[in-house]
């Protein structure tokens, strides 16, 4: 009996015309071959099973041809070819790094890299898994990658490039491979059928296709598998069954379900497809995958997005028809916000359960009748009680909220009534209609008028830094203190000044003397102003000593003449600043000990042999 052998090694590309899907790669390779203009180090990058060691392989075979085609592709007659062929060539070393990443293991490389080859003209070393070497072992590796010998060729393979670190990205020429589309692979698979006599259909194709996502490899794997359930005859049905995935049947019911908004048969589909054995994240998955075709089907500039053929894209296309971008738009956003919920939950039906009514809260249908809100997000609870016989109640919902006018103001310019008196914060209550009407029968001049809640006043936040750990800045601080001033110097300019009164003038003087000894410790320096403040023209007349000052005094004009006023009891004073360079100014106190000393010293020079006969240091 012959021994059985897999599809994905039995159908290995062997020459650089098979390679599926990388074209970029082939061609390039092809060129520096027939040129002459190969590098001594290469990289091929890319996700699993797209055929990078294939392609590995491929060039070293043809680069020790003897006898290559036109082409550059290799005999398969030649000594080296055969030995390749069989296995037992000399010149090309596959090494896994994932098994031999050590620094030791990189050290017995360079030494064996040294042994010219004995049949062709280069020792080609396919390193596999690169990005598993160590961080030692790149480093060993850098100087021989850099500068191998003449007959040496590398080649490294890897599925994280990112994992590989500059220096050996530096030293050489990368190759990015692709995912292989979704029509090479069901072109590749229908090559296989041929070969090995298994009847197929392009759904089932595109059904392992679509399941391998870009790996060949994967595809081929699949195919195995589906050819061994089948046996030999593959079918849609059958196909979806052996690989455990959802036909796109039940999709298309499904989403039927959700445009006519029958969420009854909609939860029933769903409870079926859960008792088949898939989990909600895979349910919801594929029909996020289902809507988006819808969407790319709507458009014919946009159909060619569509990753099926045949019958099904005809399907895809019949039912986009009889729905609206704005269904299939929601329905997405509705799908993306669950999967991510779901991450976070253990209740996974419930979460999908809500999903799909929030689907068919968005059914055409409904949406036509008026019998469905178009929002699908559940507003807050809040706001007004309703009574529950007023016909008011019984139409709007009972979690909407109704938004509350501005009450009207009554010719006297008075509110019509307090809202805190009026109406409670807890549970505002409205006079039933019954209650109104019998009032306004015994009472016809008098109404009954229904006092509505003001809308909150936000109070505004101050400004935030970006930077800041506390998310505040020193300017949004200042820029508030600025805005909460500016009314109060308002009042002040619209109020305006009075002048100081003959009778008043010895108040405010004691009293800037009295505030001249509180700026002692807070504003030393404009201590000697307020001591020597003079009234000129009914103003407070202050003498400094530079602009800095002045500054200082009208920046805080407010501050400084609220305090005062306070000080002397005489309301609206105003003030004026003089600056005279010879005016007297404020010397700062001593802080250290050493100037205390010294302060001592002036005052009292005996001090001094008074240290000197008790041996006392104050230094």
């Amino acid at each position: 009996m012959e021994k059985y052998i897999v599809s994905a090694r039995k159908y290995r590309p062997v020459n650089f015309e098979s390679v599926v899907g990388q074209s970029h790669i082939t061609s390039t390779l092809r060129n520096a071959i027939m040129r002459n203009q190969l590098a001594h180090a290469y990289l091929f990058c890319g996700p699993r099973g797209v055929g990078k060691t294939t392609c590995a392989r491929i060039l070293a075979k043809a680069i020790n041809c003897m006898n290559p085609a036109s082409n550059a592709e290799a005999c398969n007659e030649c000594e080296s070819c055969r030995a390749f062929n069989e296995g037992r060539s000399y010149n090309i070393h596959e090494l896994d790094a994932a098994s031999n990443n050590s620094v030791e293991y990189i050290r017995t490389l360079t030494e064996q890299v040294r042994i010219p080859p004995q049949v062709g003209k280069y020792s080609v070393y396919i390193i596999d898994e690169a990005h598993m070497l160590s961080a030692t072992a790149f480093n060993a590796f850098l100087k021989t990658l850099e500068e191998p010998p003449a007959h040496a060729v590398f080649i490294l393979a890897t599925t994280e490039k990112h994992k590989i670190i500059p220096t050996i990205l530096s030293r050489c020429q990368i190759y990015d491979f692709r995912r292989i589309k979704t029509e090479d692979v069901v072109g590749y698979l229908k090559h296989i059928s041929v070969s090995e006599n298994v009847r197929t259909d392009d759904e089932s194709l595109h059904i392992i296709a679509q399941k391998a996502d870009g790996c060949m490899r994967d595809a081929l794997s699949m195919y195995d598998k589906v050819v061994s359930f089948c046996g030999g005859d593959l079918n849609f049905r059958a196909t979806a069954e052996a690989l455990n995935v959802l036909d796109y049947d039940t999709y298309f019911q499904f989403t039927d379900s959700l445009a006519a908004g029958d969420y009854a048969s909609a939860l029933v589909a769903y409870d079926q497809v859960l008792q088949k054995g898939f989990d909600s994240q895979t349910f919801l998955s594929g029909l996020g995958s289902h809507l988006r075709n819808l969407l790319v089907a709507l458009s014919g500039n946009t159909r060619s997005l569509l990753e099926v053929t045949g019958s099904v894209a005809d399907r895809y296309i019949a039912q986009a028809k009889s729905l609206q971008v704005p269904f299939l738009y929601d329905g997405l956003n509705i799908i993306a916000r669950t999967e991510t919920a779901l991450r976070q939950t253990s209740n996974l039906r419930l979460h999908t359960e809500l999903a799909i009514l929030k689907l068919c809260n968005l059914s055409p249908v409904k949406l036509s009748s008026g019998d469905a809100g178009r929002s699908y997000d559940l507003p807050p609870v809040s706001g007004t009680a309703v009574p529950s016989g007023t016909a008011a109640a019984s139409e709007r919902p009972a979690n909407r909220v109704v938004p509350q006018p501005v009450p009207t103001r009554e010719k006297t310019g008075r509110s019509a009534a307090p809202a805190a008196e009026s109406v409670p914060s807890a549970a505002p209550s409205v006079m039933p209609s019954a209650a109104v009407a019998a009032k306004e029968a015994v009472h016809p001049e008098e109404k009954t008028a229904v006092v509505l809640q003001e809308p909150p006043v936000v109070p505004k936040q101050p400004a935030r830094s970006v930077g800041s750990r506390l998310g505040l800045s020193i300017g949004g601080l200042l820029q508030q203190q600025q805005q909460a001033a500016q009314p109060a110097e308002e009042e002040r300019e619209t109020a305006g000044t009075v002048s100081i009164a003959e009778s008043d003038r010895e108040k405010v003087l004691e009293g800037c003397r009295n505030f001249a000894q509180e700026l002692a410790e807070t504003r030393p320096r404009l201590v000697t102003p307020f001591q020597k403040a003079k009234i000129v023209d009914g103003k407070i007349e202050l003498v400094v000593a530079n602009a800095i000052l002045s500054d200082e005094i009208l920046n805080n004009k407010h501050e400084l003449l609220t305090r005062l006023e306070r000080l002397c009891g005489v309301p609206k004073l105003d003030v004026s600043v003089i600056v005279d360079k010879n005016a007297e100014e404020v010397k700062s106190a001593p802080v250290r000990d050493e100037d205390k000393f010294k302060v001592l010293l002036s005052v009292n020079p005996k001090v001094s042999a008074l240290c000197s006969a008790f041996d006392l240091d104050f230094t």
